[in-house]
């Protein structure tokens, strides 16, 4: 049960229960595919990830990255926490407002914002925009002038640091299509261009993200070091003084029981001691220099559970045998689209030993629709209930309509009770912005 939200257990009937409510009894209730958020779960992750920094450095500040997945309820909860969010877009920026959240804690981020997203953001009241590249700082600082407003910004740079992950999750190395180089002069082009908008733009922080899954603290503290070079360099050629230090996200966590998680307060401590050691080396005025954070999957990702209910069974002798189910990759593209690795479990046979090697299919029309390969799990029939733990980042927000099948629901359990949070959609809801003429 390790992979599971906290509140997890095998209940009497050899069902699993998630928050005080039997799974089977939900999937009978809301029906399947369903995405299950224990609340007691995210809510404690929030306040420990916080805490954890927080109590190493004063002035830190999280952000939650809503890439990861973003609804009015997570930007409650979040919110409730006392975090910030980094978003990417105007939905992103929409949530925010409809609860509330402080602009001051939002950061607009994006290597090709929309003069749309910028407008939308400043005049919201958003103070943070993090620049990406050389043409963006000239339509963030025309549209401020518009509307009369100053920005915060920081400079996104790339370090050239590889956080050994997947190609498509490295986004700090040389060639990544995020941020300023920094050994091509890129970067502090940048911070003399901004320098010339000072009516409108003040230069603030650095940012930099290197990537995602990473499970080793070592890539931040080069990081950290390799900021830290960049802001002595930005003073000495420009004059500028740091007051925010962003280090992104990307902290790993365990899809499958022989992946190791990296621990909270381990990733707070590697961080916060090399950032307290830099601060060291220079001017007494970075003391109070802030210090951020962005995790995304780290944060939600084992919060919630993916369940669905077993279809065809299809043997293929002595090759494999392969159990289909009501979802696939129209909820969770991952497997297909980076080879992400996931366990399952029977929910209504939680104690039945393992008797079988199964891959659990997908409904959709491609071959690559195969949500895991190989899993041991007891004799499975047509009815059964296929629980995917960790289902809580990047599965929802990448989920698509192919097949013209509608995505899921999505509900919160605590205490014995179960809401919905976002209802099931339906063909109407699909066939919605189409025009029949």
């Amino acid at each position: 049960m390790q992979l599971f939200p906290r509140t997890a257990r095998i209940n009497a009937r050899n069902h699993l229960e998630i928050g005080g409510c039997d799974v089977v009894d939900l999937a009978r209730e809301f029906g399947t595919p369903l995405y299950i958020f224990d609340e007691t779960h995210l809510r404690a992750r929030a306040n420990e990830i916080r805490d954890a920094f927080c109590s190493r450095w004063q002035n830190s500040l999280v952000l939650y990255a809503t890439k990861a997945y973003y609804s009015p309820y997570i930007a409650r909860i979040f919110k409730d926490a006392g975090l910030g969010i980094d978003v990417t877009s105007e939905g992103e920026l929409e949530i925010a407002r409809r609860v509330g959240l402080d602009p001051d804690k939002i950061y607009l981020h994006g290597n090709n914002k929309t003069p749309a997203e910028i407008r939308a953001a400043l005049t919201q009241g958003v103070t943070h925009i993090v620049i990406d590249n050389l043409d963006e700082i000239e339509l963030v600082a025309h549209i401020a002038d518009e509307l009369r407003v100053t920005v915060r910004v920081l400079l996104r740079l790339a370090p050239a640091i590889d956080p050994h992950t997947h190609r498509h999750l490295a986004t700090g190395i040389a060639e990544s299509k995020f941020g300023l180089p920094i050994h091509t002069g890129a970067a502090l082009d940048a911070a003399r261009r901004i320098t010339h908008h000072s009516s409108r733009l003040t230069l603030v922080g650095l940012h930099a993200h290197i990537g995602s899954q990473i499970f080793d603290v070592q890539p931040y503290r080069d990081t950290i070091a390799a900021l830290f070079d960049f802001a002595a360099e930005l003073r000495a050629a420009v004059g500028v003084e740091l007051q925010e230090l962003d280090l992104g996200g990307g902290w790993g966590v365990p899809y499958t029981e022989t992946q190791n998680e990296l621990p909270i307060e381990q990733v707070a401590e590697a961080i916060v001691s090399s950032f307290k050691l830099q601060v060291s080396k220079l001017q007494p005025e970075t003391s109070n220099l802030k210090l951020i954070f962005e995790p995304g999957r780290a944060l939600i990702a084992s919060s919630a559970v993916a369940l669905y209910t077993v279809g065809a069974v299809k043997e293929i002798r002595n090759v494999k045998t392969y159990v289909s189910v009501d979802g696939g990759m129209g909820d969770n593209i991952r497997p297909a689209l980076y080879g992400a690795t996931y366990t399952a479990r029977v929910a209504n046979k939680m104690n039945d030993a393992p008797t079988q090697r199964v891959a659990i299919a997908g409904r959709y029309c491609e071959q690559g629709d195969v949500l895991i390969h190989a899993v041991d799990l007891p004799r499975v029939e047509r009815g059964d209930l296929i629980a995917i733990p960790v289902a809580g980042a990047y599965q929802l927000p990448m989920a698509s309509n192919y097949n013209l099948i509608p995505r899921p629901a999505v509900i919160a359990v605590r205490d014995g009770r179960a809401r919905v949070v976002r209802r099931r959609e339906t063909i109407e809801d699909l066939l919605q912005c189409d025009v029949d003429e």
